[in-house]
C-alpha cells in the first residue's frame, strides 16, 4: 500500500535520473503484449537462479515465462521489450508446492528475469541502469498477424529464441496484475515491481499456432535439457492493449556465496557509457527462423521481414 500511496503522490511530477527524463509515473499504455508459460524440469533453472531464489513447483514441474511487449508510449519512447523468466520464490529454503501461487507476498513469490533484451539504448541505460534489470540491445521485433502474434530476438547474428502465440478472436479475461520481477547486476539482487492493467485472451494448452524456437546462442544454452516441449505451452495470451506502470521503488541484496565468488559479468562501467538513442537495430531474420521451424514440420511463415 505504501507503494500505491507514493505513485499518488508523485503523479504528475518530474524526475530526470542519469540524463533521462521522467513525468510520474513510469508507464505505458496502449501497448500490445504476448504470454507464453512452458513447464520445464525445475533442477536445471538452478544454472541460472541465485542461491536465494527457487524455482516454484506447480505439480513437480518449474514454469518457463516468456513476455513480450510493444512498448508504444513511454517517456523514452517506443521500444520491443523480450522478457525471458523463471517463476520462483526468495528465502532461505523453497516454499512448498503450490503455497507461492496463494502466498506470493509471504513467499516473495515473482519472476526472475533471466534475459531481458530491447530493441533502444535508452531502455538499456535506464532499465539496467537504473531497476538493475538484466537488459541488453538486441535485434527484436513484435508482429501481430491475422491469427497469430510473433516475437524474435536474434543476438550477434544468431537466433536466440522467437515466440509464435495464437491470437484469440477476442480479448474477454481482465488483467489485473500486481507482479515482482528480479534481476542480476553488478553483483547483487535486484527486485522491482509493476502494475499491469487491460484485458487478454487466452489459450489453455497453446493450440493451433504455438510455437517456440529455442536457437543455438549461448544464452539459451541452459534451456536445451530442460525438456520444454515447444509445441505445447500451458498456456497462451495476448493483450491488444495494456496499460503497465513500474514502480520507482526499488530494492537491492548483495548475492552472496558460501566460496569467493567471480567479478561480476556486468558492472557499472557497461551502463556508464550508454546514450538517450531511441534508434533500433535491423530486424531479426526471419527467412533463418522460418527455415529451421519448416523443418521441424510447422505451418506457414509470420510476418517475415516485418518488424514493429
Amino acid at each position: 500500500m505504501i507503494l500505491f500511496s507514493r505513485r499518488r503522490r508523485t503523479a504528475g511530477r518530474f524526475a530526470n535520473v542519469d540524463g533521462i527524463p521522467f513525468r510520474m509515473p513510469v508507464e505505458t499504455r496502449g501497448s500490445p503484449a504476448l504470454l507464453a508459460v512452458y513447464p520445464i524440469e525445475p533442477e536445471g533453472t538452478r544454472a541460472v537462479l541465485p542461491e536465494e531464489l527457487h524455482p516454484c513447483r506447480v505439480r513437480g514441474k518449474g514454469l518457463l515465462v516468456i513476455a513480450v511487449v510493444d512498448y508504444r508510449d513511454t517517456t523514452i519512447g517506443s521500444y520491443v521489450e523480450f522478457c525471458i523468466g523463471v517463476l520462483c520464490t526468495r528465502g532461505a529454503r523453497p516454499a512448498p508446492p503450490l503455497s507461492p501461487l496463494l502466498l506470493g507476498r509471504a513467499f516473495g513469490t515473482g519472476l526472475y528475469i533471466y534475459d531481458l533484451p530491447v530493441s533502444t539504448e535508452i531502455s538499456v541505460k535506464g532499465g539496467l541502469g537504473i531497476w538493475g534489470m538484466p537488459k541488453r540491445q538486441a535485434n527484436l521485433d513484435f508482429v501481430v498477424g491475422d491469427t497469430t502474434v510473433s516475437s524474435q530476438y536474434d543476438l550477434d547474428g544468431q537466433i536466440v529464441m522467437r515466440v509464435d502465440v495464437p491470437r484469440p478472436a477476442g480479448a474477454w479475461l481482465p488483467l489485473r496484475f500486481n507482479g515482482v520481477g528480479y534481476g542480476c547486476f553488478r553483483g547483487m539482487l535486484a527486485k522491482s515491481s509493476i502494475s499491469l492493467r487491460g484485458r487478454m485472451g487466452v489459450t489453455l494448452g497453446g493450440g493451433p499456432g504455438s510455437r517456440l524456437l529455442i536457437g543455438d546462442h549461448e544464452r539459451v544454452a541452459w534451456l536445451k535439457g530442460l525438456g520444454v516441449p515447444e509445441e505445447r505451452p500451458l498456456l497462451t495470451a495476448f493483450i491488444p492493449s495494456m496499460r503497465g506502470t513500474l514502480d520507482d521503488h526499488v530494492e537491492t541484496w548483495f548475492l552472496t556465496s558460501a566460496s569467493r565468488p567471480p567479478p561480476p559479468r556486468e558492472g557499472l562501467d557497461s551502463v556508464v557509457g550508454l546514450g538517450l538513442s531511441q534508434d533500433r537495430l535491423p530486424p531479426p531474420d526471419r527467412v533463418h527462423s522460418d527455415r529451421l521451424l519448416a523443418a521441424r514440420g510447422t505451418r506457414e511463415p509470420i510476418g517475415r521481414g516485418v518488424a514493429s
